[in-house]
């Protein structure tokens, strides 16, 4: 029986200081080089997911931007993607009145895009864009009417919780939102995009295209709550919010202490 081990990384994998530690990587690199089935499924993108797992040796396509795409790890082919669909004037329109400047994930001729208005950043996304210097898809324009260029994907928004909560109450049925607190400041965070869009459905794809038959997966937070759901074996680290918590199957040590390797090599199950 071949299974398919799939790990949150912000809070699961990594620790709080966004890396893995070396008993992590080497134990993951061992078991995949045993023939163990091993990838992620996170919110990050695939250029800071490589950044943030680069001592992992993971041939297998990965889950990003919360399943919004599923991507070949080293040539960052799409296999699979979800885009926003064109009806989103009405959306970008609250997002303007309540004083929100996001940040928008598109592709236009082809190239990945990573756009927001410069000077009109909030303190998050200064942290936000200050961690990513150096990536050669930030695209700073001069308008607001310039973020709704391209095939758009995925819209971040760093902001108070006071102008965050009425656009998620007003789009959570429309488009998939996720609105939660984010893991290392105090700002809160809306992320918007495609309603099929999510970790699990993501998820159950790549388990078909790896001809898997079980599925066990880590998460520590609400976005991964849906993926809890589908999996046949679902492990919460020790450090999980609350929420999720009733939806683990299981339990592991935190992020800071290994717990997802602890975990594989103890119930590991080889193809």
């Amino acid at each position: 029986m071949k299974t398919l081990y799939l790990s949150d990384l912000d809070g699961t994998l990594l620790r709080n200081d966004e890396t893995i530690s070396p008993f992590t990587a080497g134990v993951i690199n061992e078991l995949c080089e045993k023939g163990v089935s091993f990838s992620f499924a996170t919110a990050r993108s695939l250029v800071t997911t490589r950044k943030v797992t680069s001592s992992i040796k993971n041939s297998l396509p990965v889950i990003v931007y919360n399943g919004t795409f599923i991507m070949e790890n080293q040539k960052g082919e799409i296999l699979h993607s979800s885009f926003l669909e064109e009806n989103t004037e009405e959306l970008f329109e609250d997002i303007r009145k309540n004083g929100v400047y996001p940040v928008v994930y598109s592709f236009t001729e082809g190239m990945e895009k990573l756009s927001f208005v410069k000077g009109k950043s909030s303190q998050g996304q200064l942290i936000y864009l200050k961690s990513r210097e150096g990536d050669k898809r930030i695209n700073p324009v001069s308008t607001f009417d310039e973020l709704l260029k391209g095939d758009k994907f995925y819209i971040t928004c760093i902001d108070d919780k006071e102008k965050l909560l009425p656009i998620y109450e007003k789009y959570k049925e429309k488009f998939r939102c996720l609105y939660q607190k984010d893991y290392y400041s105090d700002y809160f965070w809306l992320e918007i995009m495609p309603k099929n869009a999510t970790k699990a459905n993501a998820a159950l794809k790549l388990k078909e295209m790896l001809k898997c038959d079980r599925l066990v997966v880590f998460g520590d937070e609400i976005n991964d709550i849906e993926l809890f759901k589908i999996a046949d074996e679902a492990v919460a680290v020790a450090n999980a919010c609350e929420e999720l918590k009733p939806f683990a199957t299981a339990f592991t040590d935190s992020n800071e202490n290994d717990g997802v390797a602890k975990y594989i090599i103890k119930n590991s199950r080889q193809s």
